[in-house]
């Protein structure tokens, strides 16, 4: 009855804001929840706008993560297409950019990341494209195969994951490309140059071009159409599109307008929030993408970009909402599909805090398991068409127990067999 009269309201329209209103329903919760998104679309899942739906392999449909009529069935009130402009913490209240004002009892801020966009001439032009939301994705793929039936060339400013995963769909479909990355390898800061020169090779043995240790300084056209990419090295590049894939800003200006404490720009900034994702007003919380958590596993504050920590994280605040008690210290999950690749990582990792790299099983067949050591402790680890063995790669770097390196990179050697390792959940 307490309940009844409540109201929770969630500002982001993405998985963790629709897997927090379907957990709220689920606890039992029978007050209103009120969920607002920015978009026009329901919410889906982002993985497949760079990899199943954009390849073609998926349908349009399969990226939403409820069926539309499912919020009605659960009583969730939606507001899409709708932006939230202002949070008044003393009324607690939250003001849409159409006027309307919304009471909330607590409030959970899953407001994600926008692409970061290059600062450059001739980003105005129609061919240059960013992949973030779904709108993009249904552009971007009619793009790829068009340019795919022309012969046709696509730059991609960045080598990280959205980057590498777009060059794969654009080799499916023919397309020519070439990625341009300031690094001296792909996935620098995700991985680490060790690894990040095997996704290079990967790429190369499927037509790729890489243009490293450059950045992207001019796109040329004519007509409004794109032409070629220059770069700061003077070298210039043809190009019919250009993709940006040069990383995501969490999108704070409303926490930081409402005076919520913000992550330093050394934790990946966000929004500061502690285990249990409460920002430092215990009615608001804040889950997904924008979240910088105070992780009790790894012991500083952490933002992680990725479809795990959006599918775990908004139950997770959720429940902390409902007054449960949570602590929310999951291992950082992610996965990518790239042409007959596909890998899962485990951990947190970024260069200079390892000193070591074991690898088990056969590199050259691209069968493998990476792992990431600081003092003979895994901090991570990356399967390779290697598969179930999540579970095992975690619970070593849970368990922060010291493994001999050659022990570890024996494929004879179970990795249950080096703590004991017990299921955990991925």
């Amino acid at each position: 009855m307490v309940d009844a009269h409540r109201t929770f309201v969630i500002v982001g329209g993405g998985l963790a804001g629709a897997k927090a209103a379907e957990t709220l329903r689920a606890e039992g919760f029978t007050g209103r929840v009120i969920l607002i998104g920015d978009e026009r679309e329901h919410p889906y899942e982002r993985p497949p706008l760079s990899k199943a739906y954009l390849t073609g392999k998926d349908e349009r449909d399969s990226v939403f993560v409820h069926e539309p009529g499912w919020y009605a069935q659960a009583d969730i009130e939606l507001h899409l297409g709708q932006t939230v402009v202002s949070i008044d913490r003393e009324t607690r209240s939250v003001r849409l950019g159409d006027g309307t004002v919304l009471h909330y009892d607590k409030l959970l801020l899953a407001t994600g990341a926008e692409p970061r966009r290059l600062d450059i001439p001739g980003t105005g032009l129609a061919g240059v494209h960013h992949l973030r939301r779904l709108a993009h994705a249904d552009r971007l793929r009619h793009v790829l195969a068009a340019l795919g039936r022309d012969n046709g060339h696509l730059v991609i400013a960045g080598a990280g994951w959205i980057g590498l995963e777009v060059a794969a769909a654009a080799r499916g479909y023919g397309a020519e490309v070439t990625v341009v990355e300031a690094e001296a390898t792909p996935l620098h800061q995700a991985i680490g140059p060790e690894l990040g020169q095997f996704f290079a090779e990967l790429h190369r043995d499927h037509g790729v071009r890489f243009h490293f240790g450059a950045r992207l300084t001019e796109i040329t056209g004519q007509d409004g159409m794109v032409l070629a990419a220059r770069t700061d090295d003077g070298e210039e590049h043809p190009a019919h599109r250009v993709l940006a894939a040069i990383g995501a800003a969490p999108r704070t200006a409303l926490a930081d307008a409402a005076g919520l404490d913000l992550a330093g720009r050394e934790y990946g900034g966000g929004i500061a929030v502690d285990e249990s994702l409460r920002t430092c007003d215990p009615d608001i919380h804040a889950a997904g993408d924008v979240a910088s958590v105070r992780h009790p596993l790894l012991g500083v504050p952490v933002r992680v970009e990725h479809w795990a920590n959006a599918l775990n994280g908004g139950p997770a605040a959720a429940r902390a909402m409902l007054g449960q008690d949570v602590t929310y210290d999951r291992v950082p999950y992610f996965f990518s599909d790239q042409y007959d690749l596909g890998m899962e990582y485990s951990g947190w990792a970024p260069p200079g805090s390892y000193d070591q790299v074991v690898l088990r099983g056969d590199v050259g067949k691209r069968e493998f398991i990476a792992f990431w050591l600081k003092d003979r402790r895994v901090l991570a680890g990356m399967n390779v068409n290697v598969w179930d063995v999540t579970a095992p790669v975690q619970q070593l770097i849970r368990s922060r127990t010291e493994v001999d390196p050659q022990t570890l990179g024996d494929p004879t050697v179970a990795l249950t067999d080096l703590t004991g390792a017990g299921e955990i959940a991925g």
